[in-house]
């Protein structure tokens, strides 16, 4: 349908789904290309018709509208020699617990759209392209829940035959079997190669009447415009092949025109399929989450955080190009001074600076230095995700703080765009999978990883319901410790606490986080454009020293007192470096008595250092 809308002039960019009630006829038109080609069954233009994916369009609000539409649109070309099947596609969120929305809410946004289309007249549902199980089993539900109408079950594969989340074929099939849909199969996905080889191993472990709908293969960009290259004639020797193969319902997804389906039907006419399939013995998998490491077996500072001692971070920005001399030495004066960890920012402001990531390995590796690699959601999918995390252990990364990341401002990178597959409570649980040895899936890897998982927390949220619920998220998905924004006002610090603590979330190590001010701009930035309260006390003691020496002097005197207020309420503290002044950030945490003076500092190091 989309192949064809898009052929006719129809923009990329437009809701397709809408176009059942802004162009009908043009929606009829293809419908009826399809059934003059010879197709048995034809599905609604309403793939995309959910609340989720409509909202994009302003359109969740029109949800039964377009897909009552679409049914009957359908309905009317059909008549009644025709099969009608009710398109559901994914609702293109994440769902718990990689993402907000509930498995109540996807069932019941599934359950909206499916109640229009069988009230428009389909004689079964077809959910399709899934690449998540468990969403799946959301929409099978649903459409359980709404009528008694056949439903098939579709998932999409990559060129292993497994979905994105890593579900093996054999996988799968059993837990569609398992979950009574009428139909089970495979559709869009790389083209027919890679289905028919899904296919066969999917035979092997059910009995369920199979279906095949692959894309006309990979669409190339060919004048502008994307096209499917996988002639007629193929995908008509591959419909042969797919019966062979146990399948009952053949066709064709993304790139399939009419003359696609012309020659599979001709292709297959004469075919007689076999009486039956003997179902192979394959045993399921057994999925085994290992137990974690404990974690003062995964990084220093993990040992550190378990044995109750108060360790010290002090906060790294990379550099901006690829020369990281600076930041090497100042790591290795930081640990000379007693320094546990240094903090590395992901993604900072809107500069092109190093990669954390990087970063963190050259520390490691030339200073010996502990990283903590700020983790950001942004930018990666879900599966380069789990790849970088992976790339990050295997090079003896350990430390993690997991965060969104923000959209980055319009600055230098004016055309930049960002991914964002899952958010801050998606990545953790996805590190306490790979810590017990599974990807996000839930499917096995083979080996563990041993990350030490920290996570943000605001004082200062506007909304602190919101933000105590997604910290017990956080922490119920398996953070192992907590930081704190900057801290001015130890006394709503102290408040926050007391709520923290009378919420009944679970406690984790708290680590306060101090920002020396180098200025009475600095401090009037914090106070009015980072949202973080700075007393006026401590504003009016800034503006009497202004800037110069003097400043800083009186900055890392407030840093100090605020130090050793909140010595008493955290369990270990993150000192900034403003501007790369590491000696600023020590001479801060001399008040704790654990590191050396100043003037003890390795020969040659400036304070600029």
């Amino acid at each position: 349908m989309g192949t064809m809308l898009y052929a006719k002039g129809i923009p990329l960019h437009r809701c397709f789904d809408e176009l059942n009630l802004s162009a009908p006829q043009l929606v009829k038109e293809v419908h009826l290309g399809y059934v003059r080609a010879g197709a048995e069954l034809i599905e609604t233009n309403t793939f995309g018709a959910n609340r989720y994916r409509l909202g994009k369009f302003d359109l969740a609000e029109k949800v039964r509208e377009i897909n009552l539409a679409g049914a009957r649109l359908a309905r009317e070309v059909a008549g009644e020699e025709i099969y009608v099947a009710g398109s559901v596609g994914p609702l293109d969120i994440r769902l718990e617990p990689l993402g907000p929305t509930s498995l109540e809410e996807a069932r019941a946004a599934f359950r909206e759209q499916i109640v229009a289309l069988v009230e428009g007249g389909v004689d079964l549902i077809i959910i399709e392209t899934m690449s998540s199980m468990e969403e799946a089993h959301q929409a099978l539900l649903a459409a359980r829940d709404v009528a008694s109408l056949p439903v098939i079950v579709q998932i999409t594969v990559g060129e292993d035959g497994s979905t994105p989340s890593g579900a093996r074929p054999e996988d799968f099939a059993r837990h569609l079997d398992a979950w009574g849909a009428d139909l089970i199969g495979v559709n869009c996905s790389l083209g027919p190669a890679i289905v028919l080889e899904t296919l066969e191993r999917m035979a092997a472990v059910t009995t369920k009447k199979l279906t095949a709908q692959p894309n006309a293969g990979l669409p190339q960009m060919i004048g502008g415009r994307s096209l499917y290259l996988c002639s007629p004639e193929y995908m008509a020797g591959y419909a042969q092949r797919f019966i062979e193969a146990g399948a009952r319902l053949v066709g064709g997804c993304c790139g399939t025109t009419p003359e696609h389906i012309r020659a599979m039907k001709t292709a297959v006419r004469a075919l007689t399929p076999r009486g039956g399939r003997i179902s192979v013995e394959n045993p399921p998998r057994s999925v085994q989450a290992l137990p974690p490491v404990n974690v003062e077996s995964r990084s220093r500072l993990g040992a550190k955080l378990a044995q109750g001692e108060f360790p010290l971070i002090v906060e790294m920005t990379p550099p901006k190009g690829w020369d990281a001399a600076r930041e090497l030495e100042g790591a290795v004066y930081l640990r000379g001074q007693g320094v546990d960890a240094v903090n590395l920012p992901d993604g900072y402001g809107s500069t092109v600076r190093m990669s954390a990531q990087s970063l963190a390995v050259l520390i490691l590796q030339k200073t010996g230095l502990e990283p903590v690699l700020h983790f950001s959601c942004r930018g990666r999918n879900l599966q380069s995700l789990q790849s970088d995390l992976l790339g990050a252990y295997a090079v003896g990364l350990r430390n993690i703080h997991a965060v969104t990341g923000e959209v980055p401002p319009f600055a230098t990178l004016p055309a930049g765009t960002t991914v964002f597959d899952i958010d801050s409570v998606g990545l953790v649980n996805v590190l306490s999978n790979l810590n017990r040895g599974l990807d996000a899936g839930g499917h096995p890897l083979g080996a563990q990883t041993a990350f030490l998982i920290g996570v943000g927390l605001n004082p200062y949220a506007l909304n602190l319901d919101e933000e105590l619920r997604r910290f017990r998220y956080k922490v119920e998905a398996g953070a192992n410790f907590a930081l704190l924004r900057p801290v001015f006002d130890v006394n709503r610090v102290r408040v926050f606490l007391q709520r923290l603590q009378e919420s009944g979330i679970p406690r984790i190590p708290l680590l306060g986080n101090i920002y020396p001010l180098t200025s009475f701009r600095s401090a009037e930035f914090m106070n009015n454009e980072m949202s973080v309260p700075v007393p006026a006390a401590f504003l009016e003691r800034m503006r009497k020293v202004d800037t110069g020496d003097r400043a800083r002097a009186e900055g890392v005197k407030i840093a100090q007192e605020l130090l050793l207020e909140m010595r008493e309420l955290v369990q270990g503290i993150q000192i900034a470096a403003p501007f790369g002044r590491y000696a600023l950030a020590v001479e801060v945490a001399q008040v704790l008595g654990t590191v050396p003076r100043a003037d003890a500092a390795r020969p040659g190091l400036t304070a600029e250092v």
